[in-house]
Parts: structure tokens; C-alpha cells; sequence
């Protein structure tokens, strides 16, 4: 029999709820009767969009109720968009919220504690498998700000709203970061991959060249200016990050 996790082992740790598929889920809650599982498909990431079930997430956060960890949970962004006919990848429409309060409304109901939600995943610049365009962004997080404000109205324990888990472009984070204005994004968030993808030949010798690996410090610049100048309220964290994405290469530790 497995050993029991020790409760608070583990409280000094963050676990985040999500992943590449993340903008395909549903929330098994309110009127999402039929809850099914991903299938393959010729849509985002090659998968259907997917279903978590209550049940699912009773146990997920009785387990990290039992460890002590701080969990942010990220969101479907994507929920009742479309695609543009116009420009492939771009998804357009406003975000619909419902699934999302009625899952934060069965989440308090619970008392599971929340630390902080995410909004989307990597939607941000020119995306990876889809983009929000970034007025539309700033708008829907706001949306999202006051329904934290109102299902959490203590500001003690009120949940962080994180955005916009992506790689960094100056023009899009600027313009969110106008557009969703004072006091709605607690933290910025983005990604660091330095190495580019896993199949780079040139891998093994971008690694091993220190002048390469300190160019990713301007990012960092970049990020600290943009706060500076339009979100000197928020704090920012760099959410994955690890060498190569796409699972890595061979001699080369990917880190997530």
C-alpha cells in the first residue's frame, strides 16, 4: 500500500492546474452535463476539447488540501470563441465566463483554497496553437477580475489573477496591460524557453555558449520596463521555463 503524503509537507510548493490543452476544457458544473474525455482531432494540439469532472477535481484538491501546496488554477480563455475566417489562428468573440464562476462558485462551495487563477494559455503574441488579439485580452481579464472581486469579496482571501502566460512581446503586453488597466492584473506572468525547440541540430552547442544563454537577460529587462511603465502595481513570474520546448533533445534536460 502506498504511503500516505504527510499533511504540509509540501506548503512551501506551487502546483499549477494546467497545460497546452488547458483552453479546451469545460468544467463539468451548471448546465456541462456531458463530460467527455479528449479525443484526437484535427483541432488545437490535435485533440478535441475535454471535460473535468467534479469528481476529478474533489480529489486533486483534497490532495492539496493534505500537502499544503498553493495551487493556481488556469482557466479556458478560449471558451465560446471562434476562429477567424480571416486569419488562421486568431480566435475572436469575447470570452464567456459562465462555465468559469459557476466552476469558482463550486470550488468556494467546497472551501478549496485557491491561491490564484491564470487566464489561458499562451495566447498571447502570435500564440502557439491560437492568439487572442491583445485589446481583447485586457478586456476579457478584466471580466474575469470582477469575478473574482464579487465570489471572493475578502481581500485576504481573494485569488491572484495571473496573465498572460506566454512568450514575451512588447506591442501585445503593452497594449493588455493598457487596455486592462490599474489594479486587475496582480501578476505577470510569461514563459522562457531560450533554447528554442527540441530538434535544433545546434542544440548542444547553444547550451554550452554563455553568450547565447545571456541574451535571454534582455527579456527580462524588457519585462521590468513594461511593469514599470504600465503595471507598476504588478509583480511578475516566469511560470515555465526550462531549456528546449517540445520535450527537450537528447543530452538536454528540458525543465517545466
Amino acid at each position: 500500500m502506498g504511503r500516505e503524503p504527510e499533511t504540509g509537507a509540501f506548503n512551501s510548493l506551487r502546483i499549477k492546474v494546467s497545460g497546452s490543452l488547458q483552453d479546451q476544457v469545460v468544467y463539468n458544473v451548471g448546465g456541462i452535463e456531458n463530460c467527455t474525455h479528449f479525443k484526437k482531432k484535427d483541432s488545437l494540439f490535435r485533440f478535441s476539447e475535454g471535460c473535468l469532472l467534479m469528481k476529478r477535481w474533489d480529489e486533486l484538491s483534497n490532495l492539496f488540501n493534505q500537502i499544503g501546496a498553493k495551487v493556481t488554477f488556469e482557466l479556458n480563455a478560449l471558451i465560446e470563441r471562434r476562429e477567424s475566417t480571416v486569419e488562421k489562428g486568431l480566435w475572436i468573440g469575447d470570452w464567456q465566463s459562465q462555465n468559469a464562476r459557476e466552476f469558482m462558485k463550486y470550488t468556494i462551495s467546497k472551501a478549496y483554497k485557491i491561491d490564484s487563477y491564470e487566464f489561458g494559455n499562451e495566447l498571447c503574441g502570435g500564440g502557439i496553437a491560437a492568439r487572442v488579439e491583445a485589446g481583447q485580452y485586457g478586456k476579457d481579464i478584466i471580466a474575469l477580475k470582477n469575478i473574482v472581486k464579487e465570489l471572493y469579496p475578502d481581500p485576504k482571501t481573494q485569488p491572484k489573477v495571473l496573465g498572460s502566460g506566454g512568450f514575451y512581446d512588447e506591442k501585445w503586453f503593452n497594449t493588455f496591460l493598457e487596455v486592462s488597466g490599474q489594479g486587475v492584473v496582480d501578476i505577470i506572468m510569461h514563459h522562457i524557453y531560450n533554447l528554442g525547440p527540441g530538434d535544433d541540430p545546434n542544440l548542444i552547442t547553444k547550451i554550452q555558449d554563455p553568450f547565447y544563454l545571456n541574451q535571454i537577460a534582455q527579456t527580462y529587462k524588457n519585462i521590468s520596463n513594461v511593469m514599470d511603465k504600465f503595471g507598476p502595481w504588478s509583480g511578475a513570474w516566469v511560470f515555465e521555463a526550462g531549456g528546449a520546448f517540445d520535450s527537450g533533445h537528447k543530452d538536454v534536460s528540458y525543465l517545466c
